[in-house]
């Protein structure tokens, strides 16, 4: 059964940094794609960034580029963003997913239960 757990979400002032850590279980992360979404209220599911197998190749919504930078860890099953200058605009609640459509990092792409339950992220001062 495949798991994704999300940690590392909370409040903080603009400006300020935020390291969100995913751990997967129950697939060959080998073989698969990682990636993070994050959900506004009222606003539609959006992509963040997405990680190929092998950690070579990334892609980045054009919001996040700059300040974003997605990382995964083979060995510990573990895909990470870190978060740097965060803005109000970047509050969301902040899923963690696995088979990531790199090129289209189209949501719905991936199958539903390759979803993690998601961390909320608060920026406002």
């Amino acid at each position: 059964q495949v798991h994704l757990v999300e940690s590392g979400g909370g409040l903080i002032e603009p400006g300020g940094s935020l390291r969100l850590s995913c751990e997967v279980s129950g697939l060959p992360l080998d073989y698969y794609a990682l990636g993070w979404f994050r959900q506004a209220p009222g606003k539609e599911r959006e992509a963040v960034s997405c990680i190929d197998s092998s950690g070579s190749l990334t892609n980045y919504a054009e919001s996040v580029k700059h300040r974003f930078t997605i990382s995964r860890d083979n060995s510990k099953k573990t895909v990470s963003l870190q978060m740097n200058v965060l803005k109000p605009e970047d509050t969301a609640v902040y899923y963690c997913a696995a088979s990531c459509p790199i090129a289209s990092m189209d949501p719905s792409a991936i199958p539903r239960d390759y979803w993690g339950q998601g961390t909320q992220v608060t920026v406002s001062s």
